[in-house]
């Protein structure tokens, strides 16, 4: 990349917010494990260096270090509250344990004349700590300070090294992307040269490049991720491509045909597999959601392992895998989150020469930005986030197309009628779930005993947590009417107003 940021993780839990924020100044960043600095150093010279925070003591005797030749390297670098803590142990300073944690929204006086805070007066930070730095460097001055922190910022504008013990890159901090703006441009020097349009070329010339006159094989799910991946990989290679669609037959009302109108009259290679009757046949009789997963991505892979092999001879194996999936895969020393691959186990089915992975390096909402650009239909770009196991965990208890069919037709009024609201975009995710449970109800003059329907919106930046959506109640009343009135089998409608922690987002 022309121009770059490193972004040093020391476990901190913002470290993936960070990069999202330096990439919506436009400004390409990866983020490093702090035990992989001089390994990335060898192979890079990044414009500007930020550490992350961390739930350590720089005291302690396991607490994340790099070594101090980093700030002789002439790079600016920005500290991020433990970051802060780090650069001030290192270079000299003292850091000390605080009687109280200073936690939360924090009035903030900031010393304007400072680079880092040019234009920014007096504003809210959020906090998040513990010890504090008592005692800055030689070289640096304070430029920032609350009522129970003195060194809230501090700065060597000669070696162009500052540090700051809030968190700007939460928008609970007034002026935070303001800050990193001024870090960027002024004291790194960049531009914001990052754009989608850039990188689809440069994707498209890096596919060509890989594949050569080789034959690809993507799993397309119909999600945002795939679906953009399969669109870059069609301008790359063109009918060098082939898309297996595997339709499980769990998917949402009207999708599987959707997403086969999107790509059937492309360049590329398109083939959908209708494979309802193989899956219900599975999950037959099966309640518990472990199990179900477990059986839908067992037979995913196997009908997918029966479509490749019927293709024959393909050189390479394309996954829609993206930057959060990287770093959650076991970056730094934190636990492996969650392994992630398109299709896990599909490398047995033939054997790829490797795999191409054109959005490893871009994040969601980046995704979406490249789908549009590409002139993917916006309903594929902006589809709601749907599980792999798709509705199979979102009917409550045992499947059954029946009973999926009932889901399907109050999921697809729900998202009417948010779009028509005009909160389709605000709501991160939202869906209906079938529960498991019937009460008695009255239609007419009629007992009825039916099943209760919940609908679920979250709002988050991360979906690692999530607050439930303040749905206004007349929206709330225009759905619960119309699945109610045009849904057999729903005679009651529940919210969901759990947040994440200690619910999690979906259900199952």
């Amino acid at each position: 990349m022309e121009q770059e940021v490193m972004i040093i993780d020391f476990g901190g839990q913002y470290n993936q917010l960070i990069a999202r924020r330096v990439r919506d100044l436009h400004v390409y960043c990866e983020v490093v494990p702090y035990k992989k600095v001089d390994q990335y150093l060898e192979k890079h010279t990044p414009k500007g260096i930020i550490f992350t925070g961390g739930p350590n003591s720089v005291y302690v005797d396991d607490a994340p270090k790099i070594d101090s030749k980093i700030y002789d390297l002439g790079i600016p670098i920005l500290g991020l509250c433990y970051g802060m803590q780090r650069m001030a142990v290192d270079l000299g300073g003292q850091v000390s344990r605080s009687q109280s944690r200073e936690f939360g929204k924090t009035p903030t006086n900031f010393d304007s004349q400072a680079k880092l805070f040019k234009g920014i007066g007096d504003s809210i930070t959020w906090m998040s700590h513990q010890d504090f730095v008592t005692q800055v460097p030689q070289g640096f001055k304070t430029v920032a300070s609350t009522q129970s922190t003195p060194n809230t910022a501090m700065a060597n504008e000669d070696k162009k090294l500052y540090g700051v013990q809030f968190h700007p890159e939460v928008n609970h901090t007034e002026k935070g992307q303001d800050m990193l703006r001024n870090f960027l441009y002024d004291i790194c020097g960049l531009e914001g040269t990052w754009t989608m349009d850039r990188y689809a070329q440069t994707a498209i010339e890096g596919i060509r490049k890989q594949v050569g006159q080789g034959k690809v094989l993507l799993a397309l799910s119909g999600g945002v991720d795939s679906s953009v991946c399969a669109k870059l990989l069609e301008k790359a290679i063109g009918d060098q491509l082939t898309c297996i669609f595997v339709d499980h037959g769990l998917m949402r009302k009207n999708e599987g045909d959707e997403v086969e109108a999107a790509f059937k009259d492309t360049d590329l290679h398109f083939i959908r597999i209708n494979a309802e009757d193989r899956f219900l046949a599975r999950l037959k009789g099966v309640t518990d959601p472990e199990e179900k997963r477990k059986i839908i991505g067992e037979e995913f892979i196997r009908v997918f392992e029966e479509e490749g092999r019927k293709i024959g001879s393909v050189d390479y194996l394309a996954q829609g895998t993206i930057y959060p999936d990287i770093i959650e895969s076991g970056a730094g020393d934190a636990a492996v989150i969650k392994s992630h691959h398109n299709v896990g186990g599909l490398p047995d089915v033939v054997d790829f020469k490797g795999l191409v992975e054109p959005l490893r390096q871009l994040f969601k909402d980046e995704v979406r930005e490249l789908g549009e650009e590409l002139g993917l239909a916006d309903y594929l770009v902006w589809r709601q986030p749907f599980p792999g196991p798709g509705l199979g965990i979102r009917v409550m208890g045992e499947i059954s197309k029946e009973r999926l069919d009932i889901l399907r037709d109050a999921d697809a009024i729900y998202r009417e009628e948010i779009a028509k609201a005009g909160l389709d975009r605000s709501i991160n995710q939202y869906f209906a779930v079938l529960t498991n449970n019937r009460t008695v109800g009255v239609m007419g003059d009629y007992r009825t005993y039916d099943y209760t329907l919940a609908l679920r919106a979250v709002e988050t930046t991360d979906f690692m947590t999530a607050d439930w959506s303040k749905i206004p109640y007349e929206v709330l009343e225009k759905i619960s009417s119309r699945i109610v009135g045009e849904v057999d089998h729903i005679n009651r409608i529940v919210y969901d107003i759990t947040s994440k922690p200690p619910a999690t987002i979906e259900w199952e």
